[in-house]
Formats: C-alpha cells, structure tokens, sequence
C-alpha cells in the first residue's frame, strides 16, 4: 500500500504539510479521537466538543474528495485511547510503506513521535501553517542577549511585508499599542457574536462529550463555535466587517456580561487549523487598504497574530522542556477553588471565572489583567496556574498557553518573555471595565476588610519580591513610591494581605 497518514486533532487544513503530496489512489488519512488526549488535563468539555465535531466535519469533506478516511471515534470499542496504540492498530490494518505525520504543537506529543520512529517508517513534516518555522525562530534567536517580541514582530513584519511601504513601516510607526487601551463608552454597543447552531454530527458530538466527560471543567449549552472551515471563514468574514474597525481602540476594554466585545473569537480555529495565519493576516491587512478599518486596528490585530502567536510558539519550541520548571518569583501558594467554581465577592474574577465556564473563552486582557494578575499577586505555584489555563479555554494548547502564562503572566521565567511583571492594583481594572460597580470591595479603599483585595495585594507582592524587583529599571517608579510608605502602611498592607491569603487557603 501507499501511506498512512495521521492527522492530529489540531491540523484540520487541508493544505497541512500530512497532505501536501497526498494520492487518494493509494493512501489512507488516519485521525482519532484519543481518550488520553482529552484527559491528560481535563480540558474544559466544549473544547473536548469542538475538536471531535471539526475532526469529524474534516474527515467527512476529506471523504467528499475521494479521500480514503480510517477515523476511529472515541465510542469504537477497539479504541485504545493513546496516539500509539491507534497508530499501531492502522499499521497492522492498512501495512502502509511508510507513515507520514506533521510536527505536534505539544513537546510530549513530540516525544511520543520519537518513540514511534523505533518501530514505523516515520515521516515528521515541519509545521506549514506557521509564517515562522522552529528552525528560523531558532536562527533568529541565537546569539541574543534578550528575545522580545518586539524585536522579533518587526523582522516578521520586514520578511512578510505584512503592513509595510517598502523598508519602512506603514503609518511611519511599527507599533500604535498606545492607542489600543481605550475604555469602552457605556453607549456604545458591541457587535453580537455569530453563533453556530449545532448540526447533527456536533449534536452526537455533544452527547458524546456530556456523556463520556461531565465531569470536566464547563458548560456545553450554548456551545456555538464553527466546527467547519467554511463556518471558521463566516467569522472571520463578519470579523472583519463588524469588530475590527474598532477592535484596536477596544481591545484592552472589558464590559460586565459582555464577554466577546470587538474581538474576534478565531483563535480556537486558528490553533485548530480551519483558518491560517498568514490568510488571516492578509485579510487584515486588505481591509486596511480598502479604508475600512484604521490602521491602529489592523496593526494591533496583526501583532497579536504575527507577533505574540509567532513568537510564543518559537520560544516554547527553542526552551522545552527545562522552560517550563522555573520558578523565578518562588510563588508556591495553591490556586483558590473559585478559579474552578466562580464563588467570589470579587466582581472582576466572578465575572471573568463564569464567562470562562459558560464559554471556554475570555479575551487577552481578562486572561492576563484579571485571572493571571490575581495569581500573579497573590503568588500561586506556577504549574497550577499553567494547568487552569490549559484546561479551561477552547484555544489553549501548550504551544501558545505555557509561555504565555508562565512567561506573560507569572514571570516565572525571569525576565526571558517579559521586562517586568504585568502586576496592577485594582485601579487598572477599574480604568478598563466596569466590574468595580457591582462588587462587595472598595476599589478606593487601600486598607482594611472592605477594600479591594488587588490593592493591597499589589504593594504585599511588590514587598516580598523586592529583593528580585526592585532593581528592574522598568519597575523603579512604584518601588520609589513604596519607600515612602513607613512602617505601620507596610504592617497594615502585610496584615490585609495575609488575612485575605490565608481565607483563601481555608475557603
């Protein structure tokens, strides 16, 4: 026979480098629904959904092609469970001349791949989906004292063209971050999500999902993501048109129970494989140059893409696997049970928690400036943290969620993704949303039982971590403001800090 070839459940494109040379005369695609893929952690259950509904919508378009499909769904009973024993039990099916797979996201999906090339003609493709191989992150990385994405999106930015008049930058600047941090008007109203009734294979999906894996983590009501390329497409069309000329003076905004706002909720199809990077950037950009959207916008869109995604997944890939057991700050304390049920008097991670259960998704300003600043400040262990997040968002994949939150939100790296921590008090959140309204704390307030918990918080963490901050150029402002604090303010923010932590450790 010809080949076997395997496609991971996050490598639903048809273009991906498995199907490149692909003869339906003579090759079989293989795709599985692995029981221990779903649980390593306990992924949140319509991320479980999402991904079996578009395997199985993928497999059947293959299928419309004339493709031969062997899908082995996760009720078979023959079904092993792991990546392995499926592999082998397609081997001894089909007696292929060769297997050929393309690169994982994951580094323990990458060591599993190892170990089948002692007992299978293994072919692993780089990664085609990506507009920066491991191999150019790696080139660009050596020999640099620091790896910022800034750095690093402005040579993505050179090498693709993407927004750009010749050598020189479009709009004469490379970044217009500091016009993209607007709070959102009370009149203005958000576009509303487009929403994907479940057809009947998602319909069996679900039942599936309820059935196999209730009690994970989330929600499946309401479950309305595209599961189809076609559908994935819809919304980055509709994206376009209705968020993204807005979405660069918004995109930091947050707005009690609205939780898309101007964003464009493709990130779980992009991560998954129904669009691509470089067509999502280059439709930004065409709307730019069509005048209808600012240029604010279409760059910070672009940068979110071609930049942090870009770069979090060369540094994962340049430092796994010792990258992820630092812990520069020596946070130890264990993740409050409210980031699981939602059970807070703090508006801001009540709403951010809930939101995250109902819908496996919360912008990038909810995960780091709300849920990752709270750990942060309060000093939970960093592989706990890292769990939560791979577990409750539908786009979460090691890849792209272990660097940005142990480098991005925790600083635990030291200082390799980040200049300084991304630490704030309660006033930021204020600034942003209008969480503070609703909530039993005192935004206001410094001290004492009714203020709020991210003030104090913030001084306690910039006190017990002085010894490895307070030297940090870009953290000499509020380091210079908490010598001016005496004693009995320092007694009384440890005092406030240590009753709060110690509530958490018994609630």
């Amino acid at each position: 026979m010809g080949t076997l070839r395997l496609i991971l459940g996050d490598q639903l494109h048809r273009r991906i480098a498995t199907l490149s040379d692909l003869d339906p005369e003579a090759d079989i695609v293989l795709m599985v629904e692995v029981r221990a893929e779903a649980t390593y952690v306990r992924h949140h259950k319509q991320k479980i959904a999402f991904l079996f509904a578009a395997m199985r919508h993928f497999a059947q378009d293959l299928e419309a092609e004339g493709v031969g499909v062997d899908y082995v769904r996760l009720d078979d009973p023959a079904n092993t469970g792991s990546f392995t024993g499926e592999l082998e039990r397609a081997f001894d099916r089909h007696k292929p001349d060769r297997v050929v797979v393309t690169e994982p996201g994951e580094w323990r999906v990458w060591e599993m791949m190892q170990d089948w090339r002692e007992s299978l003609p293994l072919e692993i493709r780089e990664d085609n989906r990506f507009l920066c191989s491991r191999a150019r992150f790696e080139a660009w990385a050596e020999g640099r004292k620091s790896l910022r994405m800034e750095t690093f999106y402005r040579d993505m930015r050179k090498r693709t063209g993407l927004l750009m008049e010749g050598a020189e930058p479009e709009g004469g600047r490379w970044n217009f971050d500091t016009e993209n941090r607007k709070a959102l008007p009370k009149s203005l109203e958000p576009p509303e999500r487009l929403a994907f009734p479940p057809d009947a294979i998602t319909r069996e999906v679900i039942e599936l999902v309820e059935a196999e894996f209730g009690a994970h983590f989330g929600r499946l009501d309401g479950f309305a993501w595209p599961v189809t390329r076609a559908d994935a497409l819809t919304v980055l069309a509709g994206f376009l048109k209705e968020g993204l000329p807005r979405f660069g003076d918004y995109q930091d905004a947050m707005r009690d129970g609205e939780p898309f706002l101007y964003h464009s909720l493709i990130s779980p199809m992009l991560n998954a494989g129904l669009l691509d990077a470089d067509e999502v950037c280059r439709a930004a950009e065409r709307a730019y140059r069509e005048g209808g959207v600012p240029l604010n916008c279409a760059e910070g869109f672009i940068r979110q893409i071609l930049g942090w995604r870009e770069y979090v997944r060369g540094l994962y890939w340049a430092r796994m696997p010792d990258y992820a057991r630092t812990n520069a700050l020596s946070a130890k304390r264990d993740l409050p049970w409210f980031y699981w049920s939602g059970e807070t008097e703090m508006a801001c991670l009540k709403a951010c928690v809930g939101q995250t259960r109902d819908h496996a998704y919360a912008h990038h300003i909810q995960r780091l400036m709300v849920l990752g600043n709270f750990a942060l400040i309060a000093g939970i262990a960093p592989a706990q943290v890292e769990e939560w997040y791979l577990v409750v968002y539908a786009d979460a994949y090691e890849w792209v969620e272990l660097p940005n939150v142990h480098g991005m939100v925790l600083w635990a790296d030291g200082g390799v993704m980040g200049s300084k921590p991304y630490a704030a008090s309660g006033a930021y959140i204020d600034r942003m949303s209008d969480y503070c309204r609703g909530c039993a704390y005192d935004v206001k307030a410094k001290a004492g039982p009714t203020a709020c918990p991210f003030n104090y918080l913030y001084w306690n963490f910039l006190i017990e971590n002085a010894e490895r901050l307070s030297g940090n150029p870009r953290m000499s402002m509020p380091y210079r403001t908490l010598e001016r604090f005496g004693p009995k303010r320092r007694a009384e923010i440890a005092a406030d800090a240590g009753r709060f932590l110690d509530s958490l450790a018994t609630s």
